[in-house]
């Protein structure tokens, strides 16, 4: 099993708000922009094909945009070329990790000098909820898909397992960027579930403490 030693220092970061990436999911990106096709042929040429997803972090009063701390890891799984140069890729979740510095160099695309310290869980099997109450979970989203027009599959969400579940809606429902952060940042799956909860009930309040949306 790979361990957090043999993850490089240095690696490419893609800061792409609201897009989330978990450990043990997988995310599907189509790329176009030409620094991100650039950094995708170097990512293929190291044996780890690590990229860094980041959300990016916009400081009032400073020119650009800034990364948030905390990002995820991806290895490249699935890779394919479009007619016209562009790639859809897929990438499944390793590890996340802290930045500790922006590297400076001539490449057209972000690097950052990553720390791994901290999430040795991610490494490990997946994680399971002990404290999950499935139904009035489901019975909740239930709700906010309706307020919201979606459709789910909804054997597939009752035979799911905890994390696969959890995981794929905090990457798939449409939070904010600051709300993606803190379920990335998350310490535990059940931490996640809660947040995840607290995040659409807020939503089927209409973004208020008012009354639920029916």
């Amino acid at each position: 099993m790979i361990k957090h030693a043999d993850l490089p220092d240095t690696i490419p970061i893609f800061p792409l708000g609201g897009a989330l990436l978990l450990p043990r999911a997988r995310l599907p990106l189509h790329i176009f922009e030409p620094r991100y096709l650039q950094m995708i042929d170097d990512a293929l040429k190291t044996s780890t094909r690590l990229i860094g997803m980041v959300q990016p972090n916009v400081v009032p009063g400073r020119e650009g945009h800034g990364l948030h701390t905390i990002g995820c890891a991806g290895r490249i799984t699935q890779f394919s070329e479009t007619e016209d140069g562009r790639y859809m890729i897929t990438l499944a979740g390793m590890s996340r990790f802290r930045v500790t510095r922006e590297v400076e160099g001539f490449s057209p695309y972000r690097k950052c000098d990553v720390s791994w310290e901290g999430f040795d869980l991610d490494l490990e099997e997946e994680e399971t909820d002990a404290g999950f109450k499935r139904k009035p979970f489901l019975d909740a989203l239930g709700r906010y898909f309706e307020v919201r027009g979606l459709s789910a599959d909804w054997e597939a969400l009752k035979d799911a397992d905890d994390e696969l579940l959890i995981n794929s809606l905090s990457m798939m429902l449409d939070f904010d960027a600051e709300d993606k952060q803190a379920l990335l940042e998350a310490p535990s799956l059940t931490t996640r579930r809660e947040t995840l909860m607290t995040l659409i009930e807020y939503a089927l309040r209409g973004g208020s403490e008012g009354e639920v949306m029916q």
